[in-house]
């Protein structure tokens, strides 16, 4: 095959050679960081986002989500907070961190109104906290534990990263932080970046 034929992005248009990176990336700060230059257009492939790039609402919080994937939140979920109409949303964020960092965040519901569900490494819990509604549907929840914890979560993380990688988040807590009040988003970011930042790197 010519060498100017070879595939250069996969079926979902993602860049392989951005893909190829993540190959690299065994630690959550190196994760991390891959991330925050998917967050600023660097990069066409963020694993498990089936898509070169986010959809249009994480845009005018992607500055802010890339600073705390800088700051030990790899993180996986998130979407601003919105009242429109029929349509609302809770503000959330959800990630992998270490146990010193979840334990910071956890500290955020002491302190603030700002909720925080953490999952233990290998923690398989499940709940119910709507965080979007579309009218009296609940279209959005919270509450489930996201770490791969069986064979078949490890092996999808490994063939989107490296198995290094998917064997790390196993051991690693899951956190998801929201803020209460639909439609708010001047708290939560802010907040959470201040929790990471206050964490002594190591």
């Amino acid at each position: 095959m010519d060498p100017q034929e070879l595939p250069t992005h996969d079926q979902f248009g993602r860049r392989l050679e951005d893909r190829g990176v993540w190959r690299q990336a065994t630690t959550l700060a190196a994760a991390g960081e891959l991330t925050a230059r998917w967050l600023e257009g660097a990069s066409q492939y963020q694993p498990g986002t089936f898509a070169p790039g986010f959809d249009g609402e994480t845009r005018p919080i992607a500055a802010s989500l890339a600073e705390l994937n800088r700051h030990g939140l790899f993180t996986k979920e998130s979407q601003p907070g919105l009242r429109l109409g029929p349509a609302a949303q809770r503000q959330y964020v959800t990630g992998f961190c270490s146990a010193a960092a979840a334990s910071a965040l956890i500290g955020l519901s002491a302190r603030t109104e700002l909720v925080t569900v953490a999952h233990a490494p290998g923690e398989a819990s499940s709940a119910a906290i709507p965080v979007t509604l579309a009218g009296t549907e609940v279209t959005t929840v919270l509450g489930s534990s996201e770490n791969p914890v069986d064979e078949e979560q490890i092996r999808d993380w490994a063939d989107e990263t490296n198995e290094s990688l998917a064997l790390l988040l196993a051991d690693s807590w899951y956190v998801e932080v929201f803020d209460p009040v639909w439609g708010r988003n001047e708290m939560l970011l802010p907040e959470v970046l201040a929790a990471l930042s206050a964490v002594e790197p190591g």
